[in-house]
């Protein structure tokens, strides 16, 4: 009897050990909502609406260029994303901060000119807090 009790006392601490541990806090899921309505929107231009004109992909590629050789800017602001439709310019996507903002809108005007670029870079809250969708600049 003492044997099937170790035996039976065994296997139930072994099944309790091998499941999950599980959490009293529910999490909340990611609402990405704003973002994906942004996206959807006409009046910003995504990635895939880049121009395949020569002197528009070599102007992606030099803006692309002096971004990342700038080894101040986060990898956030080193990947945003640069669309290019005859000439005119439009930065999109995550940085850390207004100063790497201004840096890489300053990059970008400098290259296309300061009529030419439009901004729809986002201040990234910092981890764990969520923030609104920026509005749109233009530096014009």
């Amino acid at each position: 009897m003492i044997r099937f009790v170790s035996t039976a006392l065994a296997c139930v601490l072994g099944v309790a050990l091998s499941l999950p541990a599980q959490t009293t806090q529910k999490q909340t899921q990611p609402d990405n909502t704003r973002t994906n309505e942004r996206d959807r929107s006409k009046a910003h231009p995504v990635p895939t609406q880049q121009s395949g004109n020569k002197s528009d992909l070599q102007l992606t590629q030099d803006i692309r260029r002096a971004i990342t050789q700038d080894k101040s800017l986060s990898t956030y602001a080193r990947n945003i994303k640069i669309i290019t439709r005859n000439g005119d310019v439009t930065l999109r996507g995550p940085v850390r901060s207004e100063q790497e903002k201004a840096a890489v809108e300053a990059k970008a005007n400098e290259l296309a000119g300061p009529n030419h670029v439009k901004s729809v870079l986002e201040v990234a809250p910092p981890k764990g807090k969520t923030t609104k969708t920026a509005k749109p600049t233009s530096s014009e």
